[in-house]
């Protein structure tokens, strides 16, 4: 393998290392805080927050286009020149050269698509910096804190669901379940490191890193266990949707029935078919009538995963039912074919389908937007809650350490990743030069990395991140010492390097392969914070690995082909 094909293999990895670093980087250091905390609110609070702030720039722009026609539109609005500009263009009119408010608002139709482009620009903005905000490394609890939140266990849906009165017995195990379950949901990667405990005998408290977003609450609780697919009656739908329309006043109640009416026949219940809007809340766009009784329970589904539509490119999921669900559902398309199925979610019709032909074990799902499409999914691959959770409170909470300790313990992990530079710098001279280069893009690899598992970075993960590093000297040594031995016995320094690094790299495999495979079972085997750790080992041994054995050996050559050095710098002792 030639030097520049792995400089380059080096140069890619550095750009995905940071590809994966930068918006975690964007998040702390260039986002500001006052646009993070609006982000973190509901999604309810966005749309509130965007639509006064439309409302305010449309009021302020209205009174310069008054005052100043001719006045240039501020710089924080330039926004609305590229929605004008397509306006003009359509229009067939000439551009102005120099854009005034007077010039912009001549570019849009009416106040009311003028409102709509401001409002879009804030809406996006918003969810933009959310959404990057689910995928950022996020500082521990023990640093910065995060959100409290306390569920409680709805003693009445167990009843429901047990079809009796539950015992104690009986809602121990079903709040143990819930919390295995919501452990399972929260931290997928064991990376997360949330706080989940029992309170009581129907209680849960979870502790969350990261600022108190109500809509990542809502992520993990959703489901409820509840999805069930449905047949539609569409004659009876346009009956109903033709009464409400005439009889604005009546309700549907939540047992599925038409209060003050009979309309709704024994056996069929009413649900609203829900679309979300440009904010992600769903907006109710219809009732349809459905069958009571569920064709088939979401309990069924035995695999779950997210893709994309060949055509239409939107978030489709693909699920597998187990042996018994596939007869199920295929009796059930087989005898509705040409029926409408309903996807029934909490109660709410989220996707219609016209059945075109029997289907067996692999159904696909559509009508969820990517982030509803991945939180469905997970919901579905970690199972139903076996009761209902209320939540009770919501609240932000403080860092768990104080500022002193935080302060003291990065200080000693600072101080202790700068001893391990210096010593190998001191002990091995310029390779040693080489060795923490090595270091450095280690580092930089495994948190690159494991930012992509949403790493929790705790004052622990920090300390085990820099041994993980510092350990990753031992392979430096091994490879240095076998050079030395060979540039003692008198070969030229490029041979020594090739000699040291060929007999040195069964040694260093045959080491970390061992842990590799001892991070394997933790894997597989551990939960939570195990889990965690075991992620984080075998991370680590692969990137100390890729840096000690390539990138080491490429910086070697380096300097010894292309540059022309003859002598090694590797030691007071040669």
């Amino acid at each position: 393998m030639s030097k520049r094909f792995r400089f380059f293999i080096v140069l890619l990895v550095l750009a995905i290392s940071g590809a994966f670093l930068y918006p975690t980087f964007e998040w702390y250091f260039l986002i500001p805080d006052q646009k993070i905390d609006l982000a973190s609110g509901s999604r309810e609070q966005v749309q509130m927050y965007a639509k006064t702030k439309a409302a305010e720039v449309s009021a302020e722009l209205r009174a310069m286009v008054a005052q100043s026609p001719d006045k240039e539109i501020p710089a924080e609005y330039d926004f609305l020149i590229t929605k004008a500009k397509e306006n003009y263009k359509l229009a067939k009119k000439e551009l102005p050269k120099v854009w005034t408010v007077e010039a912009v608002f001549a570019g849009f139709t009416g106040e009311g698509e003028f409102f709509a482009a401001v409002e879009d620009y804030y809406r996006s903005d918003l969810l933009a910096v959310k959404e990057q905000g689910n995928s950022i490394m996020q500082l521990g609890l023990d640093l910065s804190g995060g959100m409290r939140v306390q569920l409680s266990a709805d003693r009445e849906s167990l009843a429901e669901r047990l079809e009796r009165e539950p015992s104690t017995t009986d809602m121990n195990e079903a709040v143990d379940r819930a919390m295995e379950i919501l452990t399972n949901r929260i931290d997928k990667f064991g990376v997360t490191e949330p706080s989940i405990r029992k309170q009581g005998d129907s209680q849960i408290i979870i502790e969350i890193p990261g600022a108190a977003d109500p809509d990542r609450v809502r992520s993990f609780l959703m489901g409820k266990g509840s999805l069930n697919f449905h047949i539609v009656d569409q004659e009876i739908s346009q009956e109903v949707q033709n009464f409400l329309n005439d009889n604005p006043q009546a309700m549907v109640t939540g047992e599925g029935k038409i209060r003050g009416t009979d309309i709704v026949p024994a056996g069929y219940i009413v649900r609203g078919y829900y679309v979300k809007d440009s904010y992600g809340i769903d907006q109710l766009q219809r009732y349809v009538v459905i069958r009571q009784d569920a064709g088939l329970d979401g309990g069924r589904i035995q695999e779950a995963t997210v893709g994309s539509h060949p055509i239409t490119g939107k978030p489709v999921i693909n699920f597998r039912l187990d042996r018994e669900g596939g007869d199920i559902f295929f009796k059930l398309t087989s005898e509705n074919e040409g029926e409408t199925l309903a996807i029934v979610l909490d109660d709410k019709v989220k996707a219609m389908a016209r059945i075109s032909e029997p289907i067996r074990e692999s159904v696909q799902m559509t009508g969820f937007d990517r982030q509803e499409a991945n939180d469905l999914a997970l919901v579905l691959r970690t199972a139903a809650m076996p009761v209902d959770l209320i939540v009770e409170n919501q609240q932000a909470i403080g860092a768990a350490l104080g500022e002193d300790s935080i302060a003291e313990g990065l200080m000693a992990i600072t101080i202790g990743f700068i001893a391990v530079i210096v010593f190998m710098l001191i002990y091995y001279k310029g390779a040693g030069l080489v060795s923490d280069l090595a270091l450095v893009l280690n580092l930089i690899f495994i948190v690159a990395i494991l930012s992509a598992f949403n790493l929790t970075l705790t004052l622990t993960s920090i300390a085990g991140l820099i041994l993980t590093v510092g350990m990753a000297v031992d392979a430096n040594v091994i490879i240095f010492e076998r050079i030395k031995e060979e540039y003692r016995i008198g070969k030229s320094a490029d041979a020594a390097v090739k000699a040291g690094f060929r007999k040195a790299f069964w040694t260093v495999m045959d080491a970390n392969i061992t842990t590799f495979i001892a991070a394997i079972f933790l894997s597989q085997l551990g939960s939570g914070p195990i889990q965690g750790f075991a992620y984080t080992l075998a991370v680590g041994i692969v990137s100390s690995m890729f840096t000690a054995l390539f990138v080491s050996r490429l910086v070697f050559d380096f300097g010894l082909e292309t540059l022309g050095m003859k002598k090694l710098s590797i030691g007071w002792r040669k």
